[in-house]
């Protein structure tokens, strides 16, 4: 199981120039990944491992009232991009 409270400290992962989005803290490991328009395209959470952090990109399902795991990633940047093109 993960350790959150080591992430507790952690800021908000970069998001690379050019990509549309910007990171709102949701929570101490917990980011909003929204789009240039405002919306919430999903959240973006860092994982501890025993070998590094991944960051893990979790969308919300209305219908199930739930939210979805996309993946987990070594980078935060591959995660932001499973969000952006997997709508």
């Amino acid at each position: 199981m993960s350790d959150i409270t080591e992430l507790d400290a952690v800021h908000a992962p970069s998001v690379p120039a050019g990509v549309p989005v910007r990171l709102a803290r949701a929570a101490a490991s917990l980011w909003r990944v929204i789009d240039r328009s405002g919306r919430v395209i999903g959240h973006l959470q860092a994982i501890a491992q025993p070998d590094g952090v991944r960051f893990r990109a979790r969308r919300f399902h209305a219908a199930s009232r739930a939210f979805l795991e996309l993946g987990e990633f070594w980078n935060a940047a591959d995660a932001i991009d499973c969000l952006r093109f997997a709508r």
